[in-house]
């Protein structure tokens, strides 16, 4: 990480932005520099915390798809919709997972065309692993307390909800 600016430019940005275009313009650019700001130091910081297992955070996601669903599989294109990613970003997760020994390739039982990815013993311990480190350290959301994070996350799925995000 670099060294902290001795400035916020999300302010000076937005002292820029009422001066040019005016404070109801200035409002929502504020919010959302300030939520893809927050989700990069997050990303990094989930990263961080997952490197020591060999993942990073979009592995995790689709390692815990597989750690939790009821046959510790899932078809490829399940595993897409589910995390809301593109096929190939699918194949990507997967062969990091697979290089890692967490999961590996099957065929479906029932349909020929349908490759399926199950979690491996190994896997499942990783996942164990790194879901009590990504705990232990609040999935690095310090220094919001639990009122504000719970705050943060109805904001936010409303407006997830709203754009048409999920039903």
């Amino acid at each position: 990480m670099t060294s902290p600016l001795g400035f916020d430019p999300i302010e000076e940005a937005g002292r820029q932005w009422r001066k040019h275009w005016g404070p109801a313009a200035t409002v929502p650019m504020m919010a959302v520099t300030s939520i893809m700001r927050v989700q990069q130091i997050w990303l990094a910081r989930l990263n961080e915390t997952l490197a020591p297992f060999d993942l990073t955070f979009a592995r995790y996601e689709a390692l815990m798809l597989l750690y939790l669903s009821r046959a510790g599989s899932l078809p490829m294109g399940k595993i897409g919709v589910r995390l809301q990613v593109h096929p190939t970003s699918v194949t990507n997760l997967v062969d990091g997972l697979e290089k890692s020994g967490y999961a590996m390739r099957t065929p479906h039982p029932e349909d020929r065309r349908t490759t399926l990815a199950a979690i491996t013993d190994r896997g499942r311990d990783v996942a164990s692993a790194a879901t009590n480190a990504l705990n232990d350290s609040r999935f690095g959301t310090e220094p919001l307390r639990p009122g504000e994070l719970r705050s943060l996350t109805e904001v936010i799925t409303r407006a997830r909800r709203e754009a048409g995000d999920f039903i």
